[in-house]
């Protein structure tokens, strides 16, 4: 049990689990990428990032969100204090779909049930942000619009599930960056307001079972 053990112990379960990855072929997506992407960030991290899947760069270069919504990211981090490497970045899928399609149900499902899953476990983050539509559906019904859920946190299992839109989405559409950006500054006063209550809450919901998702 992750609660058990050492944050070495941990932290080399972590990497663990990351090295499987990196040789994983356990859905067709392996056959097409460059470099599995299994994430990135403190093994301890109070917040943990979930998007969707790698694109391109993400790809070339075995790391989550280094191109344009990476950089992004790193702007919304600086605005409540922290840095990458002080969280933890990862997303549902760990290999880039061909021609950054949508993942399909399958490779979330076999990505989430071996790796993500236990990649929380581990981490046992405080607060999960879900970025993008994908990832809120791990946690929030799969029916839900991002555009009605964002900024509206979940609390589970003395843990906050925390809906955000996608960087790249904000990027696509800058009428979204203000909600984005005062979504993202509540993050510091939710964790604040997790420290004050008592221990234990809810039970965590399962995921609902991975399905084809409406775009908002």
């Amino acid at each position: 049990m992750a609660e058990k053990m050492s944050l070495e112990e941990r932290r080399a379960a972590l990497q663990e689990i990351g090295d499987t990855i990196r040789q994983c072929r356990l859905c067709p997506l392996y056959s097409g990428r460059t470099h599995a992407v299994p994430g990135a960030g403190r093994v301890d991290a109070e917040i943990m990032f979930i998007g969707e899947a790698p694109g391109f760069h993400e790809d070339q270069q075995g790391l989550p969100f280094v191109g344009a919504s990476g950089k992004y990211l790193d702007e919304l981090l600086a605005k409540i204090g922290l840095k990458r490497d002080q969280v933890f970045i990862t997303n549902v899928v760990k290999c880039r779909p061909p021609g950054n399609r949508d993942p399909q149900p399958d490779e979330i499902g076999t990505c989430v049930e071996t790796y993500l899953k236990r990649q929380v476990e581990l981490i046992r983050p405080k607060l999960i942000a879900t970025l993008g539509r994908f990832s809120m559906a791990l946690y929030f019904p799969p029916d839900a619009r991002i555009t009605r859920l964002h900024g509206q946190p979940k609390r589970a299992n003395n843990r906050i599930y925390y809906p955000l839109f996608h960087p790249a989405a904000v990027l696509r559409n800058p009428n979204l960056r203000p909600a984005m950006e005062a979504d993202f500054k509540r993050m510091p006063a939710l964790l604040a307001e997790l420290a004050d209550l008592p221990g234990g809450d809810e039970p965590d919901e399962p995921p609902p079972p991975p399905k084809q998702l409406s775009l908002f």
